[in-house]
């Protein structure tokens, strides 16, 4: 099943969104968009659980 995510899913005032077909391919796309985009929010073990909450089946 496809996964999705948005900045907004997150309460962010982005209009960034990502699909994907495994959390693991999301994730990476995520990563690379937070590193880019967001330089405020520090990548680690409790914000990536967070954000893996966010995900959702499409």
């Amino acid at each position: 099943m496809t996964k999705s995510i948005s900045c907004k899913d997150a309460g962010k005032e982005c209009g960034w969104s990502a699909t994907a077909d495994t959390e693991e391919e999301l994730m990476s796309i995520v990563t690379e968009h937070v590193l880019e985009e967001h330089k405020e929010i520090e990548l680690n073990a409790d914000s990536i659980k967070t954000i893996k909450t966010l995900i959702k089946d499409v």
